[in-house]
C-alpha cells in the first residue's frame, strides 16, 4: 500500500491510520517481500510513519531500541508541530488585532532558540509576495498556502504576508485567500478573524485547539508505534487490530 502524498498524521483520523498499518501487516504476510518496506518508505512523505518504516521494522534493530528511537522522533516532531501552530496563532492574533507586523515578527522569533531568518529578509520576502500578487499570474495555491509542513522560515514569510495585508486592507480583505490555505488550523482562525471575532477570544480558542491537536497527534503516534512494533514482533493480524481498537476514540 503506497501512502498518499498528502498523508498527514496531524489530520488523518485514527481509523485511517489504523487501516494503513493493518494493510502493511497484510502485505507483509502475503508477499514476504523484504523490499516492500523500503518501497513504502520511499513513497511516504509523513516523517513519523517513514521513520517507523525505515527504522522500527528493521530486523537488525531490537524492539527496546526501536521504541526509544520512535519516542525520540515523536518528541522532536511534536515540538516542531507545536511551534509552527503557535506562530500561526500569533499571526492570527495579529491579523484580528491589527498589530504592527514588526511586533508580530518579534513574537514569532521568540519561539525559536535560533532565529530561523533575519528580520529584514522576512519582511523583504513578504513584501515580495505582495508585489508578486499585484502583478498577477501567480500560482495562488502555492504562493498563499500555509501549512505545518513548510520549513519554519518559509512559514514565517507567508504568515507575515497575511499580517501585513490585514494591517493595510483590513481582515475582510483576506477572505479571498481562504480557499488556498491548506492548514485546517490556520483556515479556521483566518475565517474567524475575517468574520470579526475579537483578537483575545481568537487567541484563546486557537490555544485550546493547538493543545488538543498536539495531544491527539501524540496518541496517533503512540498507536502507530505500537501497531508497528506488533508487526515487528510478528503478532497476528487480529492482535494488531486489537492494539488499534485500544487507541481509537
Amino acid at each position: 500500500m503506497r501512502a498518499d502524498k498528502d498523508f498527514d498524521i496531524l489530520e488523518m483520523p485514527f481509523e485511517g491510520l489504523a487501516a494503513y498499518w493493518l494493510s502493511i501487516k497484510k502485505l507483509l504476510d502475503a508477499k514476504k517481500n523484504k523490499n516492500l518496506l523500503a518501497e513504502e518508505a520511499g513513497h511516504t512523505s509523513e516523517p513519523f510513519i517513514r521513520h517507523l518504516l525505515e527504522t522500527s521494522l528493521r530486523e537488525t534493530i531490537p524492539e527496546p531500541l526501536a521504541r526509544r528511537l520512535a519516542g525520540a522522533k515523536k518528541a522532536r516532531l511534536l515540538s516542531d508541530y507545536r511551534r509552527k501552530l503557535e506562530i500561526m496563532r500569533l499571526a492570527l492574533y495579529a491579523i484580528a488585532a491589527g498589530e504592527n507586523p514588526r511586533l508580530t515578527v518579534v513574537r514569532m522569533v521568540s519561539k525559536f532558540s535560533t532565529r530561523p531568518m533575519d528580520e529584514k529578509k522576512v519582511f523583504d520576502l513578504a513584501h515580495g509576495m505582495i508585489e508578486g500578487l499585484k502583478q498577477g499570474g501567480a500560482d495562488l495555491p502555492t504562493l498563499l498556502s500555509v501549512d505545518h509542513k513548510l520549513a519554519c522560515d518559509r512559514l514565517m514569510v507567508k504568515l507575515l504576508f497575511y499580517v501585513i495585508t490585514a494591517r493595510r486592507e483590513g481582515c475582510q480583505a483576506l477572505a479571498r485567500f481562504t480557499p488556498h490555505v491548506r492548514s485546517p488550523y490556520f483556515a479556521e482562525g483566518l475565517s474567524l478573524a475575517v468574520d470579526g471575532f475579537e483578537a483575545d477570544f481568537l487567541a484563546h480558542h486557537l490555544k485550546e485547539m493547538r493543545n488538543e491537536t498536539i495531544v491527539e497527534t501524540a496518541r496517533k503516534m503512540d498507536m502507530a508505534m505500537e501497531m508497528c512494533l506488533g508487526i515487528k514482533t510478528r503478532l497476528a493480524y487480529e492482535d494488531i487490530y486489537a492494539i488499534a481498537r485500544a487507541f481509537m476514540p
